[in-house]
């Protein structure tokens, strides 16, 4: 995955980086003040480099792009553990702080959500919500695969890291996207605005026929921090998402802080796992 336009030399590099910026006061204990980790004037230049490819290149247009490519969900037929031992593919050789695979990290999520008591489909969002990762192994560069997640169609929001670096969206000069409310209406909610384009976005079309609306909240929204952790948005919110805001911030810990360097057991996990899975979901699935 090396190019000119992926910034970021780890798929990790994006959630060491929200731990930095928004951590719980008790998590990770590592004795820095929140307002230290919220900083971003020492930030790494990839970060910035990340992000400055992701607010130049977010744009209504290519949204529409992207969505026309991958949403008819044609690029193959796999079960989700075949997804995940797909995504499994993906060598991480640059990343200094952790040697699990991508299918250790899914595990150590939903592991954490499972020993907390949630509901069995509460254990299967944590353990597949990160899925759509696998853009990365269709060519995809990093900016439209990871990153904090935004509406597009209408004003940026100031609370969105880098907010600067808009200035050279073309969105942001076109009168019909960069008003408070540009292509949508007033409480028209947030399943009927085109957020940018993602992971999130792409697995939460993969699973919108399977999962609970609960689960299908948490998979899409997990990296719209300007939301669910600035409070952006609002004025485009009804009352469905009021409701499905709490189910988010509910996983958003799990998100963050489950990932160590303590390997589960995949071959002891992979039978119940298994077993969940087709509870929710048929033996292969369009991707």
């Amino acid at each position: 995955m090396k190019s000119s336009e992926n910034p970021l030399t780890s798929l990790d590099d994006w959630e060491d980086d929200l731990l930095r910026r928004y951590p719980e006061d008790h998590e990770p204990g590592n004795g820095k003040q929140t307002d230290e980790f919220r900083s971003y004037d020492d930030a790494p230049p990839h970060v910035r480099e990340f992000y400055r490819l992701n607010h130049l290149h977010q744009t209504v247009e290519i949204n529409r792009r992207k969505r026309n490519e991958f949403l008819p969900l044609r690029r193959r037929r796999m079960g989700i553990w075949d997804a995940m031992e797909f995504l499994n593919t993906l060598v991480d050789d640059s990343d200094p702080d952790t040697s699990l695979s991508q299918i250790e990290h899914l595990l150590q999520t939903s592991e954490a959500i499972r020993a907390d008591g949630h509901p069995r489909w509460f254990i299967l969002t944590g353990l597949i919500h990160d899925l759509g990762k696998i853009l990365c192994l269709f060519d995809q560069p990093q900016w439209c695969v990871t990153g904090d997640t935004f509406v597009v169609g209408c004003e940026f929001d100031s609370s969105i890291v880098y907010h600067d670096f808009f200035t050279a969206n073309p969105d942001s000069k076109n009168e019909k996207y960069n008003s408070k409310f540009g292509i949508y209406s007033p409480h028209c909610g947030l399943r009927n605005v085109m957020l940018s384009w993602g992971h999130d976005e792409y697995m939460y079309n993969v699973c919108k026929d399977y999962l609970p609306d609960s689960g299908l909240a948490m998979i899409r929204y997990h990296s719209f921090y300007p939301w669910h952790s600035e409070g952006a948005y609002a004025h485009l919110m009804d009352d469905y998402d009021h409701q499905m805001l709490e189910y988010v911030k509910l996983f958003n810990p799990y998100d963050l802080y489950s990932k160590s360097d303590d390997p589960p057991d995949v071959e002891r996990l992979q039978p119940f796992y298994e077993q969940l899975i087709a509870e929710f979901f048929p033996p292969e699935i369009s991707w």
